[in-house]
Parts: C-alpha cells; structure tokens; sequence
C-alpha cells in the first residue's frame, strides 16, 4: 500500500476530488496549508506603493491510501485534474504504509483501504 500525499492549488480541489471519485477513490483527506516552492510567492503593490511579498502560498493537501497496484492510475488522475500548466502546481509525494486497519469492523490491508 502506498499514501498519496498530493500539494495542489485550492481552487483545484473540487475538480481533483470528483476526478478521484469517479475513478473509483473515494476516500480522502484533505487539509489547508502555505507553502512555497519554485514560485517563491507573490509581489503586490500596497496602498502606499510599497511592494509586498507574500511567498507562503495557500495550497491543500490531498491525501490518500491506495493498493500498490492502483498507485499509478490515482497519481494520474491526480495530475490530470489539478495540472493548469502554470508554476505553481503542485507536488504529489508517495510513502509506504505498512498497515491499515479500518476501526468499524477490524478489516486490514487492502481491504480496509
């Protein structure tokens, strides 16, 4: 088994989860969180025409666990919704899990997931 750690834009997020969906992976979490990367950020103009870096960028993590074998297909749909084509992005992280165990009703490994 394998965890999908994907940073994806915010506005992104709706298209990404109903394209994992629809492939068949319904269970996800997410959770909002600033980052920066090779887009080091904004630079706006303030009021007083100071310019004003903000280079910690909302993002959302995305993430999922998923049977080695449909590991490639989750990372593709991922990339498919959420790609713009613009700096900015993303990143998809993959980690081994050792276990899952679903608490409801005790099931593990792949079943559980």
């Amino acid at each position: 088994m394998k965890k999908v750690e994907a940073i994806i834009r915010p506005e992104r997020v709706n298209e990404v989860k109903d394209a994992l969906v629809a492939a068949g992976f319904s269970g996800l979490t997410t959770s909002q969180v600033t980052g920066r990367g090779a887009q080091r950020g904004v630079v706006h103009t303030g009021r007083s025409g100071q310019s004003i870096t903000i280079d910690m960028l909302p993002k959302v993590k995305l993430e999922i666990v998923v049977a080695d074998a449909d590991l490639e297909r989750a990372a593709d749909v991922i990339i498919s919704a959420s790609r713009t084509g613009e700096i900015g992005d993303g990143k998809i992280f993959v980690l081994p899990v050792e276990q899952v165990i679903r608490v409801r009703t005790g099931e593990i490994g792949d079943a559980a997931i």
